[in-house]
C-alpha cells in the first residue's frame, strides 16, 4: 500500500507519494508537484534531491556502508579483481568462469587504439593536462568507430571498447608526454598487469610484474568503480539523457571528474602533504583548517555523504602500509598523513564537523608507490570509475520512465524593463 506525505499550501492539502528503497531509504515523489501546485523545490547542490532510482550502488553515509549490486566493497577489494567488478556493475551479477573468460577475450581483442589516433596524442602541447586530453580523445573515438546496426551488439562492443581502450590511451598519453616509445598491450597479461606494463616497460629496462602492486591497483580501481550519484556520474546521466553516444556521455564524466573538489582531490592531497613536509608547518595548517574565516581546506578530509567514516579509506590505508613495506619505500608524506589523521581523530573540532580522512587521503600515496606521476592521478580515478559510469548510463537508457534532464530555477534578476537605444544610455 502506497504511503503519502501531506503538503499544505494555501487552503489545499496535496498528497505526495512516498517511495521506499530496498534498504529502507525514503523519498517524497514530487514528479507532479509543479503540475498540481505550481510550485517547484529549491535544493542548491542537490544535497537532498534524488534524481533517479537505481539498482547499482547503495551508500549509507551515517553508517559508512558502500555496496555494489549488494556486495560490500570491502569483500570485492579483498577477493575480487577490477575486471570482475566491472562485469558485476555493468551486467548486474558476478560472472561465471565462462562469462569472465569471454569478457577477458573481448577486452583483449579491443585493447589496441587506432594508429591514426597517435597523431592526436603527439600534437597536443606537452603542457596539456592528461584529463583534458583523455576527455577529448574519448569523444573522438566516436569518429573512429561508427555505430553498429544492432543496438545490443552496439552497446556491448562500445562498452568493451571503452573499458579496454581507455586503459591503453591513458598509458599511451603518458609515454608520448615523456617522449618514450609506446608500449602495446600484451595478450598474456591481465587487465591491471597490462596497464602497468604499458606504463612502465621500456627497451632499456623491462618492467617486472609484482603481484602486490597488481593487487594494489586492482583494489584502487575497485574502490573507485562507482559511488552513486556523484558529480561526474550525474554528468554522465544528464548528458546521456539527451540520447548522445556513450562516448560523449563518458567524455562529460571525465571533464567533471577533473575538478579538484571531485577526482582531482587525491592529487590535491599529495600537493598539500608535500607542502607540509617542505615547510614543516603542520600546526599552522591544522589551525588554518579550523579557522572558519580562512578559505583554506584540508584536502582529503570530510565527505559530502559519509558522516562517520569512508569505508574505502580503511582499505586504502591498509593497502598503503602493505605496499610501502613490501617495496621498502620510506615516504615522508605517509608519516605526515598518519600524523594528520591522528590529529583529526582526536581533535574536538574535526570530530564535531565530521572531518575524517576519506579515500583520497591515502590513495595518492598508493599511486606514488606504484610509480604513477602526480598529473596522472585523476586519470587513474577515471579508469576506475569507468565501469560505474557505463552501468549508470546503461541503466538510464533502459529506464521506462526516462526523461530529458531539465532542472528548473528560481529567477532572482530584474523584472521586465524596456530597451533603451544606445544614444540615450
Amino acid at each position: 500500500m502506497t504511503e503519502f506525505v501531506k503538503l499544505i499550501y494555501g487552503d489545499k492539502v496535496y498528497q505526495l507519494p512516498l517511495v521506499v528503497g530496498s534498504e529502507g531509504e525514503k523519498a517524497v515523489d514530487i514528479s507532479n508537484l509543479r503540475q498540481e501546485t505550481g510550485l517547484i523545490t529549491l535544493d542548491t547542490g542537490y544535497a537532498n534531491t534524488g534524481s533517479c532510482t537505481s539498482n547499482i550502488t547503495f551508500m549509507d553515509g551515517e553508517r559508512g556502508i558502500l555496496r555494489y549490486r549488494g556486495l560490500p566493497v570491502e569483500q570485492l577489494a579483498e577477493q575480487s579483481t577490477f575486471k570482475e567488478t566491472a562485469y558485476l556493475l555493468i551486467n548486474g551479477k558476478l560472472p561465471t568462469q565462462k562469462e569472465l573468460t569471454e569478457f577477458s577475450v573481448m577486452l583483449n581483442d579491443h585493447s589496441l587504439v587506432h594508429e591514426d589516433m597517435r597523431a592526436f596524442f603527439e600534437n597536443y602541447p606537452r603542457s596539456s593536462h592528461p584529463m583534458g586530453i583523455l576527455s577529448s580523445m574519448v569523444n573522438a573515438l566516436r569518429s573512429f568507430y561508427p555505430e553498429l546496426q544492432n543496438l545490443e551488439e552496439e552497446i556491448n562492443i562500445t562498452v568493451t571498447r571503452l573499458l579496454s581502450k581507455l586503459r591503453t590511451m591513458a598509458a599511451m598519453s603518458h609515454k608520448i608526454s615523456r617522449g618514450h616509445k609506446v608500449v602495446y598491450p600484451r595478450q598474456d597479461l591481465a587487465y591491471c598487469a597490462n596497464f602497468l606494463n604499458m606504463m612502465f616497460d621500456s627497451p632499456v629496462k623491462p618492467y617486472e610484474i609484482d603481484e602486490d602492486v597488481v593487487k594494489a591497483l586492482n583494489a584502487f580501481w575497485i574502490l573507485h568503480a562507482d559511488h552513486e550519484q556523484n558529480c561526474s556520474t550525474s554528468a554522465v546521466r544528464m548528458v546521456g539523457s539527451a540520447r548522445v553516444s556513450l562516448y560523449a556521455a563518458i567524455s562529460a564524466g571525465i571533464a567533471a571528474l577533473w575538478g579538484p573538489l571531485h577526482g582531482g582531490a587525491n592529487q590535491a592531497v599529495i600537493e598539500m602533504l608535500t607542502h607540509i613536509v617542505k615547510n614543516k608547518n603542520m600546526k599552522q595548517v591544522v589551525e588554518r583548517a579550523k579557522d572558519k574565516k580562512d578559505p583554506f581546506r584540508l584536502m582529503g578530509f570530510g565527505h559530502r555523504v559519509y558522516k562517520t567514516f569512508d569505508p574505502r579509506m580503511k582499505i586504502m590505508k591498509k593497502m598503503c602500509d602493505t605496499l610501502l613495506n613490501k617495496l621498502k619505500i620510506s615516504d615522508p608524506l605517509l608519516e605526515v598523513a598518519k600524523e594528520l589523521e591522528e590529529i583529526a581523530l582526536n581533535d574536538a573540532y574535526f570530530i564535531e564537523h565530521n572531518l575524517y580522512p576519506n579515500v583520497d587521503f591515502y590513495a595518492g600515496i598508493v599511486l606514488r608507490a606504484i610509480g604513477i606521476p602526480t598529473n596522472m592521478f585523476t586519470v587513474m580515478f577515471a579508469i576506475g570509475r569507468l565501469p560505474g559510469w557505463i552501468a549508470q548510463w546503461k541503466e538510464s537508457i533502459d529506464d521506462p520512465y526516462w526523461k530529458l534532464c531539465r532542472p528548473r530555477q528560481i529567477y532572482m534578476g530584474p523584472r521586465e524593463t524596456q530597451y533603451v537605444p544606445i544614444w540615450k544610455r
